[in-house]
């Protein structure tokens, strides 16, 4: 191996490695945001009134807590920071906007989750009772604005490695 093909291959080794990690730890912050709402909204539907808005709001937070909880896991255990080294380029670039089109239509849903929750906002004002539609339409904002918010940042984290591979096929 010439001394430049060595290069490209320690250069594209850490830059699989580095994304490979922020993977890993986008993973861990909606672990943790699932978490936050498992514990918080766990215990406060058990400690509110039946009837009550925040009931419906809690009880949707933790249904959400799930899935986020599974999607983080999946994500967790499909990271492998420790076994990209020989990633070929052409694997790597894949890869990378691959994962850039998930964080991207991801991105769309969550705006979708956000106008349902405005749409049941809307609809609860000639609903009875309304407490069910308010409720969930605020978990909606909640979970989709944090949602967007991660996603978004996540995909302007991850953009700078396209910048990076792109470099080395020139």
């Amino acid at each position: 191996m010439t001394a430049d093909s060595l290069l490209l291959t320690a250069s594209l080794d850490a830059l699989n490695h580095a994304r490979e990690l922020l993977a890993e730890r986008g993973m861990g912050v909606l672990g943790a945001w699932a978490l936050l709402n498992l514990l918080v909204s766990g215990y406060r539907v058990m400690h509110t009134d039946p009837r009550a808005e925040a009931r419906y709001f809690h009880l949707m937070n933790v249904g959400w807590a799930f899935v986020n909880m599974g999607i983080a896991v999946w994500g967790l255990l499909h990271a492998n920071p420790n076994h990209v080294a020989g990633l070929p380029l052409a694997d790597s670039l894949a890869a990378q906007f691959t994962m850039e089109k998930i964080l991207l239509f991801n991105a769309g849903l969550d705006v979708a989750y956000v106008v349902c929750g405005s749409w049941l906002r809307a609809r609860a004002a000639t609903t009875v009772p309304p407490e069910k539609l308010l409720g969930y339409g605020r978990s909606l904002w909640l979970q989709g604005g944090f949602l967007l918010l991660f996603d978004v940042s996540f995909y302007l984290l991850y953009h700078r490695y396209a910048n990076e591979l792109l470099a080395l096929v020139s």
